[in-house]
């Protein structure tokens, strides 16, 4: 009769595994499972053997397959159940729930201890609402049945722009670059410039200050640095920002030149190379004191530089209106959009009344005219002027006050309306797959429509399609397969998309341009991911 030999203690498997995997609205996030395996093995006298051993192991091991399977399973259901927790979160910017965005990153879920962890990786470090985002986070998965402890951490996206290869060196680590202008002198459009700049430092960011002004740089006056000289670095021909409480600084006063006195093409020239040449390191936001006016040095910043938006400066006279409506005229030309509006030197208290000395309106008048969503007022006061003076903003010295209350309001602003517009670019024109059609939503537009890949290669413009002196079209009709389908579509600023097509030529194509083709009609719906 066989004998059979029990085991002398029961065979306990135990397995930490972690598996990495991609989860919607994650990135490769981790998902760690633990589970156990505790069977009793029966093993007859001649399963000793090699072979009756191996036939064993592959019952126990089948055993371990399906409760790995259980667990596998199990898992993704606990990650379901977290991300749809955290789905009810909205962003109130993008009207969008923080899945759907991206912002959830490392989601890892141990069911058996009842531990989740993740990360919650926002546009900005600036970003004014993070601190809700956490604490929402936190309670929406603890509210889940089997979640003991909940793990968040915050950070935020590299600093990047949308189309960072196709910018110079120096520019390619900055996220967001803004514009401060007023096309008029005088009306406190540094003072503006400096402030804004300390105050998104204040809320977290990376942020720097390039002085566009060469016949009258104010940098030198309004801040006070230790180092008051630009270096160049030898090896690499870059130069070194000088820097005042975290903020970098750039100005053609701090070259040692003082005042220039040169004439516009050399003007230009000389703020291409401090702009661009300039050792910016990561950058959430640039400000560029943008000098007055709209002439070349201008239209050269607005070309170097990819900029993301605009502030526009004013005071209450009619004068000021007259010349920042051409400003604002200038940068619609130039598809950067005008996210708010600072009055100036609007009023000042005095006796329990307040005055007005040069009058009311301008700046309604600009926000009214031009449809730009932001406000904001600035008193007349004597401390704002004299810390323009001093080489200490008026949001260092006075963190409290009224004034730094205004600029911590169009710091948000700021902050909010340069991650709208990213978003927006970044998904303006999108290819879909799955219905052979390139969808187009325009930033500023609620319409969504879609075009053939076949006629946007057939329209295209450039020197290769259509020929410069006669206009005669050298890409032919059947030149362009009905099957062609775009390799990459990148956005290029807030104007064009270049799209990559198999030939590998890159076809240059302006929103305006894509708003005149042949739309498809009949096209089926999307497949969702």
């Amino acid at each position: 009769m066989m004998r059979v030999l029990e085991a002398p203690t029961s065979l306990y498997l135990s397995f930490h595994a972690c598996k990495s995997h991609h989860t919607k609205g994650t990135s490769a996030s981790e998902s760690c499972v633990s589970f156990s395996v505790n069977k009793s093995v029966k093993l007859h006298k001649h399963h000793v053997r090699t072979s009756g051993l191996s036939r064993c192991w592959r019952e126990v091991s089948g055993k371990i397959g399906a409760a790995a399977s259980d667990v596998q399973a199990s898992t993704q259901t606990a990650d379901k159940d977290v991300l749809n927790a955290l789905s009810q979160i909205i962003d109130p910017d993008f009207q969008t729930d923080i899945v759907s965005c991206g912002f959830v990153k490392d989601l890892c879920v141990d069911e058996a201890s009842g531990e989740v962890s993740f990360r919650l990786e926002l546009t900005t470090p600036a970003c004014p609402i993070k601190d809700m985002f956490e604490q929402q986070a936190n309670e929406v998965v603890a509210a889940l049945p089997w979640v003991k402890k909940v793990e968040v951490t915050m950070s935020a996206q590299p600093a990047r722009p949308v189309y960072a290869d196709q910018l110079p060196m120096g520019l390619q680590k900055i996220s967001n670059i803004v514009a401060v202008s007023s096309c008029k002198g005088g009306v406190g459009k540094s003072t503006v410039a400096v402030n804004l700049a300390y105050t998104l430092a204040g809320m977290g960011a990376r942020v720097g200050i390039f002085d566009a002004d060469v016949y009258g740089p104010s940098l030198p006056t309004m801040v006070s640095p230790e180092n008051r000289l630009l270096e160049m670095d030898p090896e690499t021909q870059t130069i070194i920002p000088t820097e005042y409480m975290g903020v970098k600084l750039v100005s053609f006063g701090f070259a040692g030149k003082g005042r220039a006195i040169m004439r516009g093409p050399m003007v230009s020239g000389v703020i291409n190379q401090l702009l661009t040449t300039a050792e910016w390191g990561e950058l959430d936001y640039l400000i560029i004191d943008m000098p007055p006016g709209t002439g070349d040095i201008q239209l050269t910043l607005c070309q170097v530089a990819p900029l993301s938006a605009a502030v526009i400066v004013t005071t209450p006279q009619k004068l000021a209106f007259i010349d920042v409506a051409k400003g604002v005229r200038m940068f619609s030309k130039l598809k950067v959009p005008c996210i708010a509006v600072v009055e100036n030197m609007c009023h000042f208290d005095a006796d329990g009344k307040r005055f007005y000395p040069f009058g009311r309106g301008s700046g309604s008048q600009v926000v009214e005219q031009f449809g730009i969503p932001h406000l904001f007022d600035l008193p007349i006061r004597p401390t704002l002027s004299a810390s323009g003076d001093s080489g200490i903003p008026e949001v260092v010295s006075d963190p409290q006050g009224e004034v730094a209350d205004t600029f911590q309001n169009l710091g948000v602003c700021v902050v909010q309306q340069c991650a709208k517009i990213r978003q927006q670019v970044s998904t303006a024109v999108t290819y879909d797959a799955t219905i052979r059609a390139i969808m187009v939503k325009l930033p500023n537009s609620n319409e969504v429509f879609l075009l053939d890949p076949a006629t946007v290669r057939r329209n295209d413009r450039s020197a290769q399609s259509v020929d410069e002196w006669t206009g005669e079209q050298k890409l032919q009709y059947n030149d362009v397969p009905e099957d062609i389908e775009p390799e990459e579509i990148r956005p290029m600023g807030n104007y064009a998309v270049s799209i990559t097509w198999p030939d590998g030529f890159s076809q240059i194509a302006p929103y305006d341009q894509l708003q005149t083709m042949e739309r498809l009609v009949d096209a089926p719906e999307p497949i969702p991911a």
